[in-house]
């Protein structure tokens, strides 16, 4: 699942950013897009609502993706799983790994894009959807 998801996110590059965008048509975030791409994938996950850009815990943003059905991963990564990374200012950042590229919604740039990895990303958390 996780692979067709990260396939279904690649299709997304280029989609504009809105902050609590959930809908390709309209505009995507970083949640948003993790969730349109596993919807378009055939899974629909649990979608949590109002969260701000800034301001959730780590711990809060766990619970959320424990409820759409995720598990946090410490072994290797795989194509699909979803990168929970801290950035300055408490401020948290998801996105879709792929072998040597993450696809996020990137505020700044305002749209849906795929970069490299980035070798010096170090406060990153790995997570998995449990029936994979």
């Amino acid at each position: 699942m996780g692979a067709r998801a990260f396939v279904r996110a690649r299709r997304l590059v280029g989609a504009r950013f809105r902050p609590q965008g959930y809908d390709p048509a309209t505009g995507l975030d970083c949640v948003g897009l993790v969730w349109a791409a596993y919807a378009a994938a055939g899974r629909r996950l649990i979608r949590p609502s109002d969260y701000p850009l800034r301001g959730w815990s780590r711990a809060r943003i766990a619970e959320a993706l424990v409820r759409a059905g995720f598990v946090a991963v410490d072994g290797p990564r795989q194509s699909g799983d979803v990168a929970l990374i801290a950035l300055a200012a408490g401020q948290f950042h998801l996105g879709l790994m792929g072998q040597t590229t993450l696809v996020h919604a990137h505020a700044g740039l305002r749209r849906v894009v795929e970069t490299p990895v980035d070798p010096a990303l170090s406060d990153v958390v790995f997570w998995r959807l449990g029936l994979d």
